[in-house]
């Protein structure tokens, strides 16, 4: 019996784990208007990890509720592995004229901001690539400790991109320098490295197997100083004050 239970345990975890559309983020979740006002900005940010999009414990998240109290600034948050949620609101988002397509004026007068953290840093590079190939321009990318395929090259229809990350020993290390695809088009506001080997974190607000095994990784998603960067980035681009 108690090899059954076991099994069924293990059962369990392979589905939140490998079938995540169980419990994952719906369309209905999203709250933004669209399509959106003209004139304001749609600002998505992604979780990483198999974290919920309303894990309020999530420094993602809390950035996305920080940011919806600035007047002309959208915001939401998504899994990483809802892109498809997302691209979703982006359309109907810009689609002024409710056709459902995007026209070239649409698609010139949108004004988007992608960020994200871990996997959902790779998940706003693979998003800013699909507007790419959709003819839709991004403000900018932000990646805090990205892991992910491809999510050094940030692609020519992003305005400007930045990173930070971490190369701690003995944890995940996030992606060390992005590049433009195309320098002409795409400017690299810099890649940040931080140390948490001698600097304290708050870790109160992450869980115990978070903290045990998450080790610098998981110190710089919780990182306060990191993240009131992200939000300078983010406020200034979204005001038209490019660094």
């Amino acid at each position: 019996m108690r090899r059954l239970c076991r099994i069924w345990e293990c059962l369990a975890i392979a589905a939140v784990v490998l079938c995540p559309s169980i419990y994952g983020q719906r369309q209905s979740d999203l709250i933004t208007q669209t399509p959106l006002p003209r004139g304001s900005v749609l600002v998505i940010g992604f979780l990483g990890g198999y974290e919920r999009w309303n894990d309020e414990h999530r420094s993602v998240r809390r950035l996305v509720l920080k940011l919806r109290q600035r007047p002309g600034i959208y915001t939401e948050s998504i899994e990483n592995h809802r892109r498809k949620v997302a691209l979703r609101l982006l359309r109907r988002a810009l689609d002024r004229n409710g056709d459902g397509k995007l026209d070239a004026e649409e698609r010139s007068q949108a004004r988007v901001i992608l960020f994200g953290q871990s996997w959902g840093g790779a998940a706003a590079i693979s998003t800013a690539r699909d507007l790419g190939e959709m003819g839709v321009p991004v403000l900018l990318t932000v990646q805090v400790d990205s892991v992910g395929l491809r999510d050094q090259w940030i692609p020519p229809n992003v305005r400007a991109a930045v990173n930070f990350y971490q190369h701690d020993p003995l944890t995940i290390q996030g992606r060390s320098e992005i590049r433009a695809q195309d320098p002409t088009q795409t400017r690299i506001l810099g890649n940040f490295e931080e140390s948490y080997v001698a600097r304290p974190v708050d870790e109160s607000n992450a869980s115990w197997p978070r903290r045990v095994l998450g080790g610098s990784h998981v110190k710089m998603e919780l990182d306060p100083a990191v993240w009131r960067q992200v939000e300078s980035y983010i406020t200034n681009v979204a005001a038209g004050r490019l660094p």
